[in-house]
């Protein structure tokens, strides 16, 4: 198995990858080339078909097909430049080497946020979560095996069950530390502020938008689960439903990133925090992980606009 991440600039690569993505283009001189998006557990990598001939065998976004390719560098990310394609064939690859997956115990995970469940006072709110998360139902074990992002941060399996502890944690830690914080709603609106994700992302090995993600997105979904499962329970006041959803309404803490309203209690605002903490953290840490151990400059970061550089002297 040749990973992704370990490729290098001017190798030959013979391989198995799955087809994320296959779309056809044409040259300035009109002429057809394929663009792909491969990938494995370590990540994804662009790759190009120049040539279509008999050596480029027929397949689809989805298939897991095996190359023969050149790594080359293009505007400083390396690309593929593909010779021949064919599907793979059972036997030849293992499906664990193409699910990313969460380094942490996903049942120690999902404990400690049983434990947190369980130190809600108010008897609506833990009603409410204790039939989300419950294990046999539909959202707790999608809930345990899903992504919190498509690429940005968390992109595992596992990975939404892990940002949603860190993001409930770190709220936890800050409630007590000012006054008018109501820790039942703060807790319940950090453990549900991404549950939206499992409709809105695709299990994987595809991990992408859905329809509905891509109409609706998570935070909207979220929202409108929050009003259906407080349906359900007697007595649920409608102002904590509307405190809940605000919640995660705001929870992106700007309009440009996606929130439709900016936080207006001290719960939410607090939620957006926590939550922007953990996703910026973690891709800091996803991009030290990534660069070289000996080097002190990891280069620059796209999404959060800036160079890396690791601590050690």
């Amino acid at each position: 198995m040749r990973y992704i991440e370990d490729i290098k600039d001017g190798e030959n690569v013979t391989a198995h990858y799955l087809c994320k993505r296959k779309e056809t283009f044409k040259t300035k001189s009109g002429k057809n080339y394929l663009s792909l998006t491969l990938a494995d557990k370590t990540g994804q990598i662009t790759a190009k078909v120049w040539t279509l001939n008999n050596d480029i065998q027929n397949f689809d976004a989805g298939d897991f097909i095996k190359i023969d390719a050149t790594a080359q560098l293009y505007n400083d990310e390396i690309q593929l430049s593909i010779r021949k394609i064919r599907k793979s064939m059972a036997g030849e690859y293992l499906p664990a080497d193409y699910i990313p997956t969460t380094d942490k115990d996903i049942e120690s995970l999902y404990a400690a946020i049983c434990v947190i469940i369980d130190s809600i006072e108010n008897s609506h709110i833990k009603t409410m979560l204790t039939g989300i998360f419950a294990r046999d139902g539909h959202i707790g074990s999608a809930f345990l095996s899903h992504s919190a992002a498509k690429n940005m941060h968390h992109s595992y399996m596992g990975g939404l069950c892990e940002h949603t502890l860190a993001v409930a944690q770190i709220c936890d830690f800050l409630a007590p530390r000012y006054k008018f914080v109501n820790r039942d709603v703060l807790i319940c609106a950090a453990l549900l502020h991404d549950i939206g994700k499992i409709f809105e992302l695709s299990p994987f090995p595809e991990n992408d938008y859905t329809d509905k993600g891509q109409l609706l997105g998570h935070i909207f979904m979220t929202g409108q689960l929050i009003a259906d499962e407080a349906a359900k329970i007697d007595g649920f006041p409608p102002t904590l439903t509307a405190l809940l959803q605000h919640c995660i309404l705001s929870h992106h803490g700007k309009h440009e990133y996606g929130s439709p309203i900016l936080p207006k209690t001290i719960e939410a605002i607090i939620l957006s925090y926590a939550d922007i903490t953990d996703a910026h953290t973690k891709m800091f840490e996803e991009a030290l992980e990534k660069g070289s151990p000996q080097a002190d400059w990891m280069g620059y970061h796209r999404v959060l606009q800036r160079d890396i550089r690791r601590s050690g002297f």
